[in-house]
Parts: C-alpha cells; sequence; structure tokens
C-alpha cells in the first residue's frame, strides 16, 4: 500500500473511536504507534502554540480598537490582561484534563467533549456539548463574515483610491461569502485535525502580518496627528450615543474581548496532536504560556493604538472600516492576509465538528460511512474520496454560508458568540473537572475560591451576552436578508 494512502487510514481512525480498538493499557508504544495504538503522534510546543495563535489571533483582533474605545484607557487594558489572565489559567487546569488520573500514562481524552464524559458525566456531557459545538458554529459564521468583509474591503480601498475617500464605494458581501465558502468546501474534505497542521502555520504567520500592518498604521497615525486620542472613561455620552447605547456597548465590548481568546473549546483536540515524553500536559501548558504571552501583546498594541489614532471613531473592524484609507495597497495586502489566516482558522475550528457527527454516524451506520470511491490521478496514487464526509461537510459549509449571509453583523455576531462560550468552556468546565481530577473537598478554602472564580466569569459572561444581544437586534432593525452592503 502507498505510504500516503496508509498515513489517511491511520489518520482516519484517529477521528473515530472504533470499538474494537484494544483498551489503552493493553498496548505498548512502539516507534510507529502510541500507547493508544495509534499513529505516532508528532506534535511539538512549536506546532501546537501555531495552533493556538491560528485559533486565537483571528477576526478578533480587528474589533479591539473598537472594544477599548467603549471601556476606555483605563478599564480597556485593564479587561484585556484580566481575560488573558483567566484563559492561560483554565487552560493550564484543563491541559491536566487530557489524560484521566495519571498524566504520563493515564486514558486518554481525544476530545474536549471526551475529557467531559470521563472526568465529570452525567447530564454535564450533554451540557458541554450543546455549547461547545453551537459555540463552534458561531465561530465559523463569524469567520466567513470576517473573511468576506476583509475580501469586499480589498475592492473597496481600491475604490476608494480611484474616486476618492469620500465617495461611498457600497457593496454587497455575499458573492464573497459564496467564494469563501467553496473554498472550505475543498478544503474540508481533509480527513482530520492533524493533518492541517501546515494549514495552521501559514495562518499564524498570517495573522501576525495583518496584526503588525493594523499596529503599523496605528502606530502612523498617532504619529500623523501627533496626539493620542481616547478618553478613560471611554466613548462621550452624547448626541450620537445615549446613556443605555453607552451601557449596551460596554456590554458587548466585554463579549468582544472574550470572543479574541476563545480556544479553550479547541485544547484537548490541540493537545492530541502533541507528542510525548515529555507529558502532553507539560508540552500543552507551555504552548498555552507562550501563546498567549504572544497573542495579549498583540492584542494590547493593536488595540492601544487603533484607539490612540482614532479615540471615539475607532471603527468596528479596524481594517475594514476604513479608519485607514493609505496605503492602499498596503490595507490591501493585510486583508489578504485575513482571508489567508481564516481560511486555516475555519477549519480549525471546524474540525471537532466534523469529527463528532462522523464519529456518532460511524456507531449507528458503519456500511455508509466506509463507503468510498477511488479516483485515478495521473502519476500518483489514486485518491480514496469518502461519500458521506463529502456530503456531509459540503452541506456544513453551505449552511454556514447561508447564516452567514443572514446575519453579517461583524461585532455583533463576535460579542454574542464570546460572551455565551466564554463561561462554560472557558471556564466551568475546566473547573468543575481539575476539581474532580484532584480531588478537591467540597467546601474547602481551594474549593470556596474556584467557586467564586466561575461565578464571578459567569457574571462577566451574562453581561456580555445581554449588550451584545442587544447590539444585533438594533443592526436587524436596519436590515433586509441577503441585501448586505457595506
Amino acid at each position: 500500500m502507498p505510504e500516503n494512502v496508509a498515513t489517511t487510514n491511520l489518520s482516519h481512525l484517529q477521528v473515530f473511536d472504533v470499538e474494537d480498538v484494544p483498551s489503552q493499557s493493553q498496548i505498548t508504544p512502539s516507534k510507529c504507534y502510541d500507547d493508544d495504538g495509534r499513529l505516532k503522534r508528532t506534535g511539538s510546543v512549536w506546532t501546537a502554540s501555531s495552533h493556538i495563535i491560528t485559533a486565537v489571533i483571528g477576526s478578533g483582533v480587528l474589533s479591539l480598537a473598537w472594544a477599548i474605545g467603549q471601556l476606555g484607557w483605563i478599564a480597556g487594558p485593564a479587561v484585556m490582561v484580566l481575560f488573558s489572565l483567566v484563559t492561560f489559567y483554565t487552560s493550564t487546569i484543563l491541559a491536566d484534563c487530557y489524560r484521566a488520573g495519571d498524566p504520563n500514562t493515564g486514558k486518554r481524552n481525544y476530545t474536549y467533549m471526551e475529557a467531559v464524559r470521563s472526568i465529570l458525566g452525567g447530564v454535564n456531557v450533554t451540557f458541554c456539548g450543546m455549547f461547545q459545538y453551537l459555540n463552534l458554529l458561531g465561530i465559523v459564521i463569524g469567520y466567513t463574515i470576517a473573511a468576506s468583509i476583509s475580501m469586499l474591503a480589498i475592492k473597496r480601498s481600491n475604490c476608494f483610491h480611484h474616486y476618492g475617500n469620500k465617495d461611498p464605494c457600497h457593496m454587497s458581501s455575499n458573492q464573497y461569502m459564496i467564494i469563501f465558502g467553496v473554498t472550505q468546501m475543498f478544503l474540508s474534505q481533509i480527513p482530520d485535525f492533524d493533518q492541517i497542521w501546515w494549514l495552521s502555520t501559514v495562518a499564524a504567520i498570517m495573522s501576525f502580518t495583518y496584526s503588525i500592518i493594523g499596529l503599523a498604521l496605528g502606530i502612523a497615525k498617532v504619529a500623523e496627528t501627533r496626539t493620542f486620542k481616547g478618553s478613560l472613561t471611554g466613548i462621550s455620552i452624547g448626541p450620537n450615543v445615549s446613556e443605555t447605547q453607552k451601557i449596551w456597548r460596554t456590554s458587548q465590548a466585554l463579549g468582544d474581548i472574550a470572543f479574541a481568546y476563545s480556544y479553550a473549546v479547541v485544547l484537548i483536540e490541540i493537545q492530541d496532536t502533541v507528542k510525548s515524553p515529555p507529558s502532553e500536559a507539560k508540552t500543552m501548558k507551555k504552548a498555552t504560556m507562550i501563546s498567549i504571552a504572544v497573542t495579549t501583546t498583540f492584542y494590547m498594541l493593536c488595540g492601544c493604538m487603533g484607539y490612540a489614532a482614532f479615540g471615539d471613531e475607532a471603527p468596528g473592524n479596524l481594517l475594514t472600516g476604513f479608519g485607514f484609507y493609505d496605503p492602499y495597497w498596503l490595507i490591501d495586502i493585510a486583508n489578504v492576509a485575513i482571508v489567508v489566516h481564516l481560511v486555516g482558522a475555519y477549519q480549525v475550528f471546524a474540525q471537532p465538528i466534523f469529527a463528532f457527527v462522523e464519529k456518532s454516524a460511524a456507531k449507528r451506520l458503519p456500511d455508509i460511512i466506509d463507503k468510498e470511491l477511488n479516483i485515478p490521478l495521473p502519476c500518483l496514487p489514486s485518491y480514496k474520496l469518502n461519500l458521506f464526509r463529502l456530503v456531509w461537510r459540503t452541506m456544513f459549509v453551505i449552511l454556514t454560508t447561508v447564516v452567514s449571509m443572514l446575519l453579517p453583523f461583524f461585532n455583533g455576531i463576535v460579542g454574542v458568540i464570546g460572551s455565551l462560550g466564554f463561561w462554560p468552556l472557558t471556564v466551568y468546565f475546566p473547573v468543575e473537572m481539575y476539581i474532580s481530577q484532584k480531588k478537591i473537598p467540597k467546601w474547602s478554602n481551594r474549593w470556596i475560591s474556584l467557586q467564586i472564580f466561575s461565578v464571578g466569569c459567569l457574571t462577566v459572561s451574562v453581561v456580555a451576552a445581554v449588550g451584545s444581544v442587544a447590539g444585533v437586534l438594533v443592526d436587524l432593525k436596519k436590515y433586509k436578508p441577503f441585501q448586505s452592503n457595506y
């Protein structure tokens, strides 16, 4: 059998929890296989970091100048640092949940949901599944919206350059969403998460590219005007912003920042690509520390410089809201980088959904799942096309594209996704699994501290969700389906 075909088949096994595979305790690791009988994992601190950076530095970075604009110079950076610390802490305790029991030899949990099932069980599994997969669905919809807006921004940038900045250059984003969706139909046929490391690496490089361009443009704008705009308390109440709007927008800003740090939902899946020794938890904690440090530095610089450049006028999307018009070619490069990044990021968040559905279907309809077509390729081994994967993943991409066309509100959708997913997935389940794993006694000082921490994060999530939903409802009042114009 050709090497690439063998690899594909074994990697395909990584997605499904096949019943007749021996238990992990019965298998002796070898040069080619891990202790669970699956193909040797090859991930490292750096590949895990690139996956995390791809997941974290996404479209969320572009809304941070607006978010800091709502909160002001004091609360804005403070909230960002707070979210980074919360994410770092909960990610380190979640990394300890990859293996049940012993951190080196315990049974592996291949997905976030499996970790919840093996450690907490019961109704927690149902709630986890609901939150995780709805959150993942929301993120890929958000990324479809962001990618289409960036593609549209390239055309608008050239329009502004040609006609002058005063020309409205209004256009529809629908055709760009369709282009992005067609691209994802092809990429979605990649069998599983472990085979998209190269896509994550390219996407991580792109995220640095557009973040640096956004930062540089902000610095240039500040240098040009020689003033740091903004205020200590954020956007001012006045003719354009009522007191109620100020409250809603402040709440929505919390959701936008939460979205910018949302990657706990795929942390276990990323950890399952990491080799050992050292223990996967140790590697993942290092990767988390590197990634959070890098992303927070970028977030702080991009968000603060964007706010300093525009003050209360900070756009909802720094590179597509046209606070910047020139140099137009540099803005075009930044938006191309955003699109390339989001192409990869979409797959990072979609692959766990694909794996879950295909694993469930394999248990119920194994004959249908295993059907494959051999497609001959010139000068290459024939390609095995899985029919179920082709149909189901294509339908999923079509669904996310249509929903994106129906609700193309970047800031509002980002805030809703961030707020709804932050507490349950980033805080509650990691904390509860950690308590169970470490057998922390109920009502002990440590248990009480963790519960206070969890309730505090819940309060922030509720406030952010209310503000974000209010923002979407305001947008809906002046919107016609499939007729989005920017």
